[in-house]
């Protein structure tokens, strides 16, 4: 059997851009792609924190090291310049896999540059 986990995560990382001129999709900091093992053109899921927005959507690269998020067609849409969002990617996983598996969790500073403080704390059952 296979399961679908999650594979990585960018926390509550400030839109800078919203273009609704444009074919669609997520410019993404290629530095937190890359941080977070999403690749160009890789589906992913944006959380909203500002409005509750939840939508899938496909990461396109931006520029290295500018912090850049801007969603772009439908997607500017679901948010705007300044509000916070969290973007998820998820795999399949066998079971075998599973006990293992750690996602990525990529954390940000004001800039949407990946940062190491703090840990996440999650809920347990």
């Amino acid at each position: 059997m296979q399961r679908i986990l999650l594979k990585s995560k960018i926390h509550r990382v400030r839109v800078t851009e919203a273009n609704l001129d444009y074919e669609g999709s997520c410019t993404i900091d290629r530095d937190l792609l890359q941080a977070a093992d999403i690749l160009p053109y890789e589906q992913i899921k944006i959380y909203n924190v500002h409005n509750g927005a939840r939508f899938d959507t496909y990461a396109m690269a931006g520029p290295r090291g500018t912090g850049v998020i801007c969603l772009n067609g439908a997607a500017a849409r679901m948010g705007a310049k300044g509000d916070l969002i969290i973007i998820t990617s998820y795999a399949n996983y066998d079971d075998s896999e599973v006990s293992g598996h750690q996602p990525k969790i990529i954390l940000v500073d004001a800039d949407n540059k990946p940062t190491t403080r703090g840990a996440l704390t999650t809920c347990q059952p």
